[in-house]
């Protein structure tokens, strides 16, 4: 199997420590969330008060007064249902308090959660999965979403309605009223937790396979050309399947279990409510309560189990949903490897001269890519960097980038270390046509914009035009509004070269990076795109990585790298005349053109 689940976090215990991560966020509104506090303090008072409404009425009804006017009590009936409307206002009111407070958190820590992501380095971006990744996101903000609303909503008012039920049953009816409740509840609560324990595992596995068939899925549609070229679209499909039923098995003993759980709890509820009604029975036959307090006691025991039917999906739910949020909280905890020292300053180009001194890097130590690279790029210059592949070239501009740190030496531009200076502004005046242009689902003229979204529409069709796309955009039916697909499928090589050409041409930065830059283009194109570089490169300082050495012969120095050193370098001529590495690969292109 070419893909693995991505790793699921075991959900055993309650960890309260989630709370403290999304306290922060909640305390930013203490006068909203004080005022939300307020009314469900006030619609748990109503709540409570609403039997003994009842009972009144029932009592009045049940009187033998010949008073036409009590026999239907009006007063008490119209009480009762401005304390039901008074319930429902306040809920809504609090509600509507407390549920701006948490969209708010819910929004501030999705666009940290988003930040962060985006400044981890390149290799937690190179393992990650992202079907995986985005479903630990989403589960963490709908955590964070459901604890509020359920701990706030549920448990909270459910606990104070408690307390605030077995105290009036005490004073008003004695302790085995009291104790018949809190024992039942203490049973409810324990069988709950007990039966959710044993079924927690089935809701891991469902989660598990869950994120497995969505990152399947995923990773499957983003290679759809992949699929297609080797006709595996039932493989792919059968391997769907095959998470799918995975994720089926476990719901169905996840339905099992819940079939048991709501049973037990059913029992418990009848069993209870069958012992306070009993209670309240004979109390009644022995004349020493009235019907309406029957009433009032069996509207009680209703308020109480009805919030209390949902505690094993809540506890469930909470303790999913505590492990969600810490898994989003996980990342934010995720260090860079690659982070900008403290006040980091900015960098300052001048010339834009670049220098490797002594540069060696590995991405595992037992496998060293680079050795000792020392080479400078004066302000200016043009240098190529050739070699084969394997030999180091890409890894040099992943450094220059500062998607990670040399192991040792150090690189500068215009005599400034690039771990000193901050990493956007070390970007910001650099620029990349890379090997693999990756563009954005949306219109042609919005990917070029990408390279300075602020610039005018003018200064967009500018850099069309310098990259030659403008016959190619002329020939679609929509222009530049042309949508160019998920990842620029829509759009061949060469394309949506062109497009990363124009995109760095609009960027304007000081130095340039051509990656392979003409490797999709067809020899005509291929003529008019280096016509193109050489244009903008001019007067800027510019590295190119190049397989093709025909489109470097013009470069003031070419570095020909092996097994990550440099072997040679020279101009085009000098290194033909020494006759090593960098002729023999000029003459093998030359007759394999």
């Amino acid at each position: 199997m070419r893909r693995s689940s991505y790793p699921e976090q075991e959900v055993n215990t309650i960890n309260w420590q989630a709370f403290k991560l999304i306290l922060p966020y909640l305390f930013e509104y203490k006068k909203r969330i004080a005022l939300a506090m307020s009314c469900l303090v006030f619609t748990k008072i109503a709540s409570v008060y609403l039997p003994f409404i009842l009972k009144d009425i029932v009592d009045t009804l049940d009187s033998k007064q010949d008073n036409p006017l009590l026999i239907v009590p009006l007063g008490l009936v119209a009480a009762y249902g401005l304390v039901r409307l008074s319930i429902v206002i306040f809920a809504e009111v609090r509600d509507t308090l407390f549920g701006r407070v948490t969209e708010r958190a819910i929004r501030r820590i999705s666009l940290n959660v988003f930040k962060h992501l985006h400044q981890l380095d390149l290799d937690f971006h190179l393992n990650r999965q992202t079907g995986g990744l985005s479903r630990d996101i989403d589960r963490g903000t709908s955590g964070i979403s459901f604890l509020m609303r359920f701990m706030v909503f549920n448990i909270i008012p459910t606990l104070l309605e408690i307390v605030m039920v077995v105290g009036i049953l005490f004073v008003n009816y004695g302790i085995w009223f009291a104790l018949i409740t809190l024992a039942s509840i203490a049973s409810y609560i324990a069988y709950s937790v007990y039966a959710t324990e044993l079924r927690t595992r089935y809701v891991r596995a469902a989660n598990q396979a869950d994120s497995s068939s969505n990152t399947r899925a995923i990773d499957s549609l983003l290679n759809y050309e992949t699929v297609k070229y080797f006709t595996n679209e039932q493989y792919e499909a059968e391997a769907y399947d095959k998470q799918l039923s995975v994720w089926e098995q476990a719901k169905i003993k996840n339905r099992l279990s819940l079939f048991a759980l709501n049973g037990g709890q059913a029992f418990i509820i009848a069993a209870a409510m069958t012992a306070m009604l009993a209670l309240a029975a004979t109390e009644v036959a022995k004349g020493n309560m009235t019907l309406g307090d029957f009433v009032l006691i069996n509207a009680f025991m209703m308020q109480l189990f009805m919030p209390l039917n949902f505690l094993g999906f809540v506890y469930r739910e909470i303790k999913g949903s505590l492990a969600n949020i810490e898994n989003m909280f996980g990342l934010l905890d995720r260090k860079p490897k690659v982070e900008d020292i403290e006040q980091a300053g900015e960098l300052k180009i001048s010339a834009g001269e670049i220098a490797l001194n002594k540069v060696c890097f590995s991405y595992q130590k037992e496998r060293s890519i680079l050795k000792n690279i020392s080479f400078t790029v004066n302000s200016g210059q043009k240098v190529a960097v050739v070699g084969q592949s394997g030999s180091g070239k890409s890894t040099l501009v992943k450094l220059l980038f500062r998607f990670y740190d040399t192991v040792q030496g150090n690189i500068t531009i215009d005599n400034q270390d690039i771990k000193q200076v901050s990493q956007k502004s070390l970007r910001k005046h650099i620029g990349i046509v890379p090997q693999d242009t990756v563009l954005f689902n949306d219109t042609l003229f919005a990917n070029v914009q990408y390279g300075n979204p602020n610039a005018s529409d003018a200064q967009v069709r500018k850099a069309i035009e310098m990259a030659h796309l403008t016959e190619f955009i002329a020939s679609l039916p929509k222009g530049e509004q042309t949508m160019v697909g998920e990842r620029g499928l829509k759009l061949s090589g060469g394309e949506k070269q062109r497009v990363a050409i124009a995109r760095t041409i609009l960027k304007d930065p000081a130095i340039l990076i051509f990656d392979e830059a003409t490797s999709s283009l067809d020899s005509q194109s291929e003529q008019a795109i280096l016509k193109a570089i050489n244009e903008v490169a001019k007067n800027r300082t510019s590295v190119v990585i190049a397989h093709r050495l025909s489109t470097i012969v013009d470069s003031d120095n070419i570095i020909v790298m092996n097994q990550g050193e440099i072997v040679e370098q020279g101009s085009h001529q000098e290194l033909l005349a020494l006759s090593g590495q960098y002729s023999k690969m000029w003459q093998l292109q030359q007759s394999n053109p």
